[in-house]
């Protein structure tokens, strides 16, 4: 299943909506690295809100898409984490180490809106 990928500005934004295949999450990580070369995009928000789960290679999925995409010059937020799929990933120790996480989309977006001005303003 295909993951939509929008544009809002400068920022991707990939709203997952149902559980994924592991190729279906390489796909994602695969699509959004490509695209924000090619849109210049300087964020990428994924939002997970629907999933009630999440298994090992889908939080290392996740926080390989915050690193690819940092190295091509865009900053990640994973958004929408659900309670019970946080208490699942803290008992398993599975990590988001070093990627931005939010509440939901509205904040995911301010989050990246401070970043890049923070960001460019200095630049």
């Amino acid at each position: 299943m295909e993951v939509p990928i929008l544009k809002q500005g400068h920022f991707l934004i990939a709203s997952i909506q149902s559980a994924l295949t592991d190729a279906d999450l390489s796909q994602l990580r695969e699509a959004l690295v490509l695209r924000v070369g090619k849109l210049r995009a300087r964020g990428v928000i994924v939002d997970v809100t629907a999933l009630d789960v999440m298994d090992s290679f889908a939080v290392r999925t996740l926080r390989d898409i915050a690193h690819m995409t940092r190295l091509r010059g865009a900053e990640t937020v994973i958004v929408g984490i659900q309670p019970e799929v946080a208490f699942a990933m803290v008992q398993l120790g599975l990590t988001l180490k070093g990627v931005a996480t939010a509440l939901d989309l509205e904040e995911g977006l301010a989050f990246l809106d401070r970043f890049t001005k923070e960001r460019f303003e200095r630049a």
